[in-house]
């Protein structure tokens, strides 16, 4: 069991760790994965500060959010959760290491689509929420795009 945890925390680390080997120069690439990385982290801190606020607010009891971010992606929080990651990813490519740095930033966006994030969430959500299923209807999943017609 911890074996595999290890295992899984080494592979998705990878490409901070080699970022951290690599030489010192700075590129295309690295430039790139801290313009993503920038964008993750937004993505993440406005996300959950805009969940907070819906939740505390006795008017959204059992209501979906589809206000702000959460209008373009039902998941803004786990986007730019692995927008952090290829951004670090991208400037562990810029090192020798090259595509090598990728893995963990694929590895860690499976997990939060297929295991343990968006579809996890998804299924307790659509027995939960009421209009969640309209919700899903008109609103990417994960990547931000306007809202479809319904």
């Amino acid at each position: 069991m911890f074996a595999f945890q290890g295992t899984l925390m080494w592979v998705v680390s990878l490409s901070v760790q080699l970022a951290q080997t690599g030489d010192a120069r700075i590129g295309v690439l690295a430039y790139l994965g801290v313009a993503v990385w920038l964008v993750g982290l937004v993505f993440e801190t406005v996300g959950d500060l805009q969940l907070a606020r819906f939740k505390a607010d006795p008017a959204s009891a059992g209501k979906v959010m589809d206000r702000g971010l959460w209008r373009y992606t039902r998941h803004p929080n786990y986007f730019g959760d692995a927008c952090v990651w290829w951004g670090l990813a991208l400037v562990a490519a810029e090192t020798g290491a090259g595509a090598w740095g990728l893995i963990g930033a694929a590895v860690m966006t499976a997990l939060l689509l297929k295991v343990s994030g968006v579809a996890l969430l998804e299924k307790s959500l659509v027995r939960r929420r009421e209009g969640y299923g309209e919700y899903i209807v008109r609103t990417s999943s994960f990547f931000p795009l306007p809202p479809r017609r319904t």
